[in-house]
């Protein structure tokens, strides 16, 4: 206790040095003004949002976390303040010479670090309390404020000012000279923020090297993510530099002997590269998400799949030099790699992950045809390695790779494998969109196929049906089967195969696709269809203009009925059957795809739609999930041609105008199961032309289609549901006008209160 009296004393005699100089007050006033603009200018936007009529989202982690928020923008001026406040910790005592009477007291080294520590460690304090001054008007001016967001981030903060602080000590105990000494902690500073990049070919080595990292270390914290690896990270640096200031001055006051010395620095440095080392393997850590949506941690959903994969897995990473560049994951970037699937290793840390570097010709990628013409691939190889810096031994041979594994149908791209010890295996790709990667509906589909049987889908074939194999325009490959389509059935957890009705429906079939038939069933295919019917299995139909006739006898049993004609609507920029349709309120309800949908205002576009009428008379439950625009459309029963006609509106010909319904669900209870019916009055909506184009000014989503009816047909078990609550704290309690005076109070008045306080300390002191 004594000591403690003793650390506690020293300490308050330099916060009384430092706050008797300008150099202190002037940091806090900088700090001050810097920290005010940052809140003011992101919390103003919310207070202008809000004004305008717009509902902010998310204000807490917006303000104080996300890519403008004040804590986010902070951590990034803090290397500037602290070298300025530990630059005359140490070296001032040596300068002065007053070094010599802490040498013949009887305080000891530790005392004498661990006094100056303190010091630092105190006005970090009054640094985080003006922090939490701002996060005091956050939680009096947000409506439904996410408290423990706004503690976290402050904990980050002030950890890291404490690791900066001990740097600076260290770096102080060093020099005589102050400038000296703040220049070579700006110096450990920003080495410590580029060692991640550093020898990231090793394996072993970029582990290290990735651990000190400093930059970054309390970005977790201030996003609402509470990590032990993160934390301890804080403390193991701490101790370090603070180590390394004790073994500094004992070595300047008892003139030890350099080897001496620097054999204490080496275990010193060791022993926390070590603990290190320890304490970022998965293994050893524990998390804890403080948000109030668990924002920072997977859903639900995922961590289910992930407790059902018992036993080890290995997850390998095919990359192919010759793929396109932008699917490489070198050794350099391997770490950065290992973070999208940091938050699945929290939950099961026995994930192994292992890399497997190889060469093949891609026959799809003509960008290496373009720049390295008429070589051979190991030629492409040994060029690409060159400009790379990487020895193109790493890459194995295509002979060898295909001894593991064949690619071949993976195209030879870049390719994840996951593997249970159990033996069960699956693939997990990347996408042609601009987010490349998989996210965590993906990748927890993936973990699924891994754990449980999941839904097969059949297609129906032998009546001139929609393909579900072909890539015509008018075919469905691109939605059952396109491996770099991220929407695909393929990637969201489906199987598929084609199906004819000859014999029975197999009875894994859950889901049975029966698109623009052009030949009807025949008695008896039309009994296995009545059969799978009849047992409860679930149905998507399609129906097309031009095809009641032969779909009608399909949908009739369900009370459905494909009207006559196609719905049309005069448009200046579309054919007159294009059609636009917008998901119902009860499609909101119904899934909450179709109601992000709503939410975003996306709509489906319908080249060539029937309307569809149902009587409710068949014991179904039916809702219409998509309907035609309820002013200026019709079914069109007599016109044809839509390029070289126009099509009038004929009540005598029974033609109508209202809203017509393009897509409906229907359900029903069969024994202990519920059946499932989707029924859609176009099938071009999710064909391969339709779900990839693109039109100016129509927001159309029809993957959402797929995605949204699949989900329900499966009984939502895939693809996976990774929504969350909505934040609630989507209002503030501050107008434009109190704003404006809030500024003035941040950014001029707090300042100012300071300003005084140092004029007022520096008046007394000329006055004595």
């Amino acid at each position: 206790m004594k000591k403690l009296n003793t650390i506690y004393k020293l300490s308050r005699v330099e916060l009384q040095t430092l706050f008797y100089s300008p150099v202190a007050w002037l940091i806090l006033i900088v700090f001050t003004v810097q920290a005010a603009i940052a809140f003011t200018g992101v919390f103003g936007e919310y207070v202008r949002t809000q004004s305008m009529g717009y509902r902010p989202w998310n204000v807490t982690v917006g303000t104080f976390a996300g890519f403008r928020g004040l804590f986010t923008l902070v951590q990034g001026y803090l290397y500037m303040y602290i070298p300025l406040l530990t630059m005359g910790l140490m070296s001032r005592e040596y300068s002065s010479g007053s070094i010599k009477l802490l040498y013949s007291s009887p305080l000891t080294n530790a005392q004498v670090i661990l006094g100056k520590y303190l010091s630092m460690m105190l006005y970090g304090l009054v640094m985080l309390l003006i922090l939490a001054l701002f996060g005091l008007f956050g939680i009096l001016a947000i409506d439904r404020v996410d408290i423990p967001v706004i503690l976290s981030g402050l904990l980050g903060i002030y950890l890291l000012i404490c690791a900066y602080a001990a740097i600076g000590l260290f770096m102080s105990s060093l020099t005589s000279y102050q400038v000296v000494a703040a220049i070579g902690t700006f110096a450990v500073l920003a080495a410590l923020n580029l060692v991640k990049t550093m020898w990231q070919d090793v394996e072993f080595v970029r582990d290290i090297t990735y651990w000190l990292a400093i930059s970054g270390r309390s970005g977790e914290m201030i996003e609402g993510l509470i990590c032990s690896e993160d934390v301890l990270y804080f403390v193991i640096v701490i101790a370090l530099f603070i180590s390394l200031s004790i073994i500094r001055l004992q070595a300047k006051r008892q003139k030890a002997r350099p080897g001496v010395t620097f054999g204490k620095y080496l275990l010193v440095i060791v022993a926390s590269l070590s603990l290190g080392y320890l304490t970022s393997r998965p293994a050893w850590m524990a998390f804890h998400d403080v948000t109030r949506t668990k924002a920072r941690t997977l859903t639900p959903n995922s961590q289910d799949i992930i407790r059902r994969a018992e036993g080890g897995m290995t997850i390998t990473t095919f990359v192919n030099i010759l793929d396109v560049p932008d699917n490489w994951i070198l050794p350099h970037s391997v770490n950065h790699d290992l973070s999208r699937f940091k938050q699945y290793r929290r939950f099961k840390p026995e994930i192994r992950m292992k890399y497997y570097y190889y060469y093949d010709h891609v026959p799809t990628n003509t960008w290496i045809e373009k720049n390295y013409p008429g070589l051979s691939d190991r030629e492409r190889v040994i060029k690409m390695c060159a400009s790379w810096r990487l020895d193109s031994n790493l890459f194995h041979r295509p002979e060898e790779v295909r001894e593991i594994i064949d690619l071949a149908p993976e195209g030879k791209r870049f390719v994840r494998l996951l593997e249970r010890e159990n033996g069960k295996k699956t693939f997990l790709r990347i996408f042609d969109d601009p987010y490349r990667h998989p996210d965590e509906s993906e990748i927890s589909a993936a973990f699924k196929r891994l754990v449980m049987d999941l839904p097969l889908v059949g297609f129906l074939k032998g009546h001139g049906e929609r393909d579900c194999v072909r890539e015509g325009d008018k075919d469905y490959n691109r939605f059952a089967r396109d491996k770099p389509f991220r929407y695909s059935l393929i990637n969201n957890g489906f199987d598929f195969e084609e199906v004819t009705l000859d014999a029975p429906v197999p009875g894994n079939v859950r889901i049975l696709v029966i698109a623009d038939m052009k030949k009807p069933l025949t008695a008896a295919e039309k009994i296995h269809l009545d059969e799978y019917i009849a047992r409860g299995g679930n149905l998507l139909i399609a129906g097309e203009p031009r095809r009641q006739e032969i779909m009608n006898p399909l949908v009739e049993p369900f009370g459905v009925t494909f009207l006559p004609g196609r719905i049309v609507k005069e448009s200046e920029h579309f054919q007159a059957d294009f059609i636009i349709a917008t998901p119902t309120k009860e499609a909101g309800k119904f899934s909450y795809i179709f109601n992000t949908m709503i939410t975003r205002g996306q709509v489906a576009t319908m080249p060539g739609c029937v309307g569809l009428s149902c009587t409710g008379e068949k014991g179904f439950t039916v809702v219409p999930l998509f309907t035609s625009d309820t002013t200026g459309g019709w079914n069109e029963v007599e016109t044809t041609d839509f390029v070289d006609d126009t099509a009038r509106l004929n009540p005598g010909a029974g033609e109508v105008e209202r809203s017509y319904p393009t897509m409906l669900a229907l359900s029903r209870q069969v024994g202990e199961k519920t059946q499932k019916i989707i029924i859609f009055g176009d099938a071009d909506c999710i064909s391969n032309g339709e779900i990839s184009i693109s039109r100016k000014n129509v927001p159309a989503a029809n993957y959402s289609l797929v995605t949204g009816s699949f989900y329900w047909l499966s009984d939502e078990e895939v693809p996976i549901n990774i929504t969350r609550p909505a934040p609630p704290d989507r209002k503030v309690h501050v107008g434009p006008k109190s704003m404006y005076w809030w500024n003035i109070f941040w950014i001029g008045f707090v300042p100012a209160l300071f300003l005084s306080c140092l004029l007022f300390i520096w008046i007394r002191r000329r006055g004595r």
